[in-house]
């Protein structure tokens, strides 16, 4: 019993030893994941979607109705100003020319008997065979049939005009992006122009029509830089800058925007209108500043793990480890690229650690016995 009694006692000092040692010797695992503060660069940005447009898109269209009778411009094909594009049936307008041309030989002939008339009542006048009321009636009737031929000249010029309209001519030297009419088709005009051919005048150069919110827009300004993706070429990035910031707002849902205007270089013509482009507007950058990351501005402790008296603090601040406690540290910030945000003022310095977040909660969820569901 004696023996029993003193192995029993020997595995408990064993055990204890055991516990004892895995207690202290093992190291303390760190409660906290920290960050030096360091000095780097800061490019704040704004970050907006828009569409590639060319900078001048010239809607063609026609001021007269009629039936497209021939195509000769098709999608992609480059065009100088003055090139037909498209003509319609002349035919009713070639006919509404030879009648007022008819009307106007008419009314020219009526003029050339009325000066005779005249010319032939001014001396039967001066003869006295004639009254004065009897001149003027002729007077007034030559008069009359030289306004005629006035409205019958200006009628041949309106209906040689409109016969010049069903042939359809490109304004501009440029690409047709868009051609929506074939042959056959019947095209009115009676209300509105209707659009034949869209026209970019210049691929080479295009624009991205952007949307930025009511917060970002008073960060943007003419002149800007600006980076941005397509999802054509992913792995490419392109260049431009701010043309334009325009001043009419666009709500939507209660969501206010702003349209902004950049400029975009497209030498290779790579770029096609109406792609969507992801854009980031670099409004300003700053080198060798101060920075620590965003996170630990975010960082709040535990009211037990901290130094911090009561009362909630106000103002940006950053927390560092005194005597194994978070301690916070009040800080002025400047500009943020959402990852890093620049200091320009507070107590801090290069080289301090800052807290960016709590380890031991996520330690003590980690080793806590989970139950069985049933």
């Amino acid at each position: 019993m004696k023996k029993t009694g003193l192995i029993v006692l020997l595995l408990l000092a064993v055990a204890a030893a055991g516990w004892w040692w895995n207690s202290t010797g093992k190291p303390a695992e760190p409660q906290f994941r920290t960050e030096t503060v360091a000095r780097g660069e800061i490019s704040a940005q704004v970050s907006a979607n828009g569409t590639l447009n060319p900078v001048t898109l010239v809607n063609v269209g026609t001021q007269v109705s009629g039936t497209v009778r021939r195509i000769e411009a098709d999608f992609n094909q480059q065009v100088k100003a003055g090139q037909i594009l498209a003509e319609l049936d002349p035919a009713l307008f070639q006919a509404a020319l030879a009648q007022s041309t008819a009307n106007l030989t008419n009314t020219q002939a009526q003029l050339g008997l009325a000066e005779a008339n005249a010319a032939r009542m001014q001396k039967l006048f001066k003869q006295e065979y004639v009254s004065r009321q009897e001149l003027d009636q002729v007077l007034a009737a030559r008069a009359q049939a030289a306004a005629q031929v006035r409205v019958a000249r200006a009628q041949v010029t309106r209906d040689q005009t409109n016969l010049g309209f069903t042939v359809i001519r490109s304004p501009v030297d440029g690409t047709v992006i868009n051609r929506q009419v074939d042959v056959g088709q019947t095209v009115a005009a009676s209300f509105q122009t209707p659009t034949l051919f869209l026209i970019g005048k210049d691929l080479t150069q295009m624009q991205i029509d952007s949307t930025v919110s009511e917060a970002d827009i008073g960060q943007v300004k003419v002149g800007q830089p600006v980076r941005f993706l397509v999802d054509a070429f992913p792995d490419a990035e392109y260049s431009g800058a701010v043309r334009q910031v325009r001043l009419n707002a666009t709500a939507e849902q209660n969501v206010v925007t702003y349209n902004v205007v950049v400029n975009v270089a497209n030498p290779d013509l790579a770029l096609m209108p109406g792609m969507t482009a992801n854009l980031r507007i670099e409004v300003e950058t700053r080198p060798n500043v101060l920075r620590v990351p965003t996170a630990a501005l975010r960082y709040r402790p535990k009211v037990e793990n901290s130094t911090e008296g009561g009362g909630k603090p106000r103002g940006a601040a950053v927390h560092v480890l005194v005597d194994g406690k978070p301690q916070r540290v009040a800080v002025k910030t400047g500009i943020s690229d959402k990852a890093y945000t620049e200091i320009v003022g507070g107590k801090l310095k290069a080289g301090d650690a800052v807290i960016m977040a709590d380890l031991a909660g996520k330690q003590d969820s980690a080793n806590m016995p989970r139950g069985r569901l049933f």
